[in-house]
């Protein structure tokens, strides 16, 4: 069945589930880059997935994307996410940061002119993508349509606590999360913003 087919307000737990996470698993192809998109918890969740990968020597650059600035917090997103990352032992010398993004969308569209003034778009191939399981699809729906078609896209899960493929549905923090999240992948797809894709249901 093809996504905006879908109705958000009738889904079984099931269904959220084949949504969100189904085909979303590392092919352990390496890349040009590793691109990290920002969220409140990204230094907690997703910079760890992040460093890993540039450490096994997957890709020789990583991207940090996003411009929020946490309550708390002086610094935006990609800039609190390279600082930590050179504490964990990535030179500054390979990472790369895009400050202006707000949301999803704006996280790819900001990137690509980092990415081209660093690489030049037409020579990239493929980009290890980091975020959390449960916003993967939106993520990968997004780079699909929005970025050129001969970048591919390995896609590198990041697992929070609370919101896993195995266990979302059995707190309320994680079905909050899925059932919003789908809500949004749906969406987005039925306004055109986002590329439909047929999943199984």
């Amino acid at each position: 069945m093809y996504i905006s087919k879908l109705d958000s307000e009738n889904l079984t737990y099931n269904q959220m589930t084949n949504l969100l996470f189904s085909t979303i698993e590392d092919d352990n192809e390496n890349g040009d880059c590793i691109f990290v998109v920002g969220s409140s918890k990204a230094i907690q969740y997703r910079l760890p997935k992040a460093v890993e990968l540039y450490k096994q020597g997957r890709a020789g650059k990583i991207l940090f994307s996003g411009g929020v600035r946490w309550q708390g917090s002086e610094l935006t997103e990609a800039q609190e996410l390279k600082r930590e990352a050179i504490s964990l032992g990535v030179p500054e010398r390979d990472i790369l940061t895009e400050e202006m993004s707000l949301h999803t969308l704006e996280n790819v569209l900001s990137s690509m002119l980092v990415l081209d003034r660093e690489f030049h778009l037409h020579t990239i191939k493929r980009l290890l993508v980091v975020t959390t399981s449960y916003h993967m699809k939106r993520l990968n729906l997004t780079l699909k349509t929005y970025m050129p078609d001969w970048i591919s896209f390995t896609l590198c899960p990041a697992e929070d606590t609370h919101t896993r493929e195995d266990n979302w549905f059995l707190n309320e923090t994680g079905i909050k999360r899925v059932k919003s999240e789908s809500a949004k992948v749906i969406k987005y797809v039925k306004q055109g913003a986002l590329n439909d894709e047929e999943i199984v249901i």
